[in-house]
């Protein structure tokens, strides 16, 4: 998530543009998209981690935050008073805007790297002492 913040606050900065530029939208439903999407990348990438992971299944992880936060803006929209047409256009500005490369590549960083933590066998770091004696 921090990587996502990092990424549209950059972007928003460079461009000199609102991460979702639709006015009349609100300031609401952007961020609980956001937040819908990182539910989903827990919830794809938990599956994926159990046993050995593969990296290709990073690509389904992307594709499920991508999804989940334009469907979460277009709901959200919706549920925030937005009228259909209102909500249609701020999911489409998004969906051709730089917005969702930030997003997809933030889940692939993440994702990607949490495939290569588990694939490793990582274990916590451990002081001298703590070791046992048969190492």
């Amino acid at each position: 998530m921090a990587l996502t913040i990092f990424g549209t606050g950059l972007l928003s900065l460079s461009t000199d543009r609102d991460v979702i530029a639709t006015p009349g939208l609100g300031s609401v439903p952007g961020p609980l998209a956001a937040g819908v999407s990182a539910i989903a990348f827990a919830a794809t990438l938990w599956p994926v981690l159990r046993g050995r992971p593969r990296y290709t299944s990073v690509i389904g992880v992307v594709l499920a935050v991508v999804l989940a936060h334009l469907v979460a803006l277009w709901v959200l929209a919706l549920v925030f008073g937005a009228d259909l047409a209102l909500a249609t256009a701020a999911v489409g500005d998004v969906a051709t805007s730089w917005t969702v490369a930030v997003f997809a590549g933030s889940a692939a960083v993440a994702a990607w790297v949490a495939v290569a933590v588990r694939r490793t066998a990582a274990h916590r770091p451990r002081w001298p002492w703590e070791r046992d004696e048969d190492e």
